[in-house]
């Protein structure tokens, strides 16, 4: 009698357990790949952007070099209808050699319109967004103030969806600013880089890595992944 309570028992567990287990957890809905913009090889697609005044753009080891120009050295993408204007993120590295000013200036689409972040600008602390309403990095809700190195890189990622532009140098999130009634646009001087570029005010700098990938509307940022992982 013991063994057959025994044996029931056991049946029972092996029923009944998967009903009390816990569900297997959702697979993580894979994130489209990066595309690369640039193979360390060639200019690609980019060509040098023709500011007037503008320094030597060349390739060497791997890495997309700006001389430094008067007062601008550039490149723009030349396929524009490649680029997504919404919903989208681009990455880069982005190093100052020489100089004091914006080591990159990253023009991108945002919408049916363009504009920039500016990352050193104004004597070499300046990061924000040009322009919004008309005003610049320097005098508008983005501005901020960081110290960058020379011979240093800095990850740089912005992030146009959900109705917001946002921006990160390494792991600190400089820019998150709402798109609603806002009127988006480059400063002239930049024109030229639409509909994508990267460029230099007198400074030289060296770029690489640079990657573009579409994101899904509401797709969380990492840093918002790792806040709930966290919880």
């Amino acid at each position: 009698m013991r063994r057959f309570q025994l044996l029931a028992a056991v049946v029972l567990a092996i029923l009944v357990g998967p009903a009390f287990a816990d569900p297997p957890a959702k697979d993580k809905p894979k994130e489209p790949d990066w595309k690369s913009l640039f193979d360390g090889k060639e200019l690609g697609k980019w060509k040098s952007t023709d500011f007037g005044g503008q320094g030597e753009v060349k390739v060497e080891k791997g890495e997309l070099i700006l001389e430094t120009g008067e007062p601008l050295t550039g490149v723009t993408w030349q396929k524009k209808d490649e680029l997504p204007t919404d919903n989208f993120e681009i990455t880069l590295e982005a190093m100052k050699l020489k100089g004091d000013d914006f080591f990159c200036g990253l023009t991108f689409p945002v919408r049916k319109s363009y504009c920039s972040l500016i990352c050193g600008g104004w004597g070499g602390g300046v990061v924000g967004i040009s322009s919004i309403n008309n005003f610049d990095a320097s005098e508008n809700e983005t501005t901020k103030y960081q110290e960058f190195k020379k011979n240093k890189w800095y990850k740089i990622r912005v992030r146009v969806a959900d109705d917001k532009i946002q921006a990160w140098i390494d792991d600190d999130q400089l820019v998150d600013v709402e798109l609603k009634d806002k009127k988006i646009s480059t400063r002239f001087e930049v024109d030229v880089s639409q509909p994508l570029g990267i460029s230099a005010y007198r400074t030289k700098a060296s770029l690489r890595n640079i990657k573009i990938r579409k994101v899904e509307p509401g797709e969380k940022t990492e840093k918002e992944e790792k806040k709930e992982e966290k919880k």
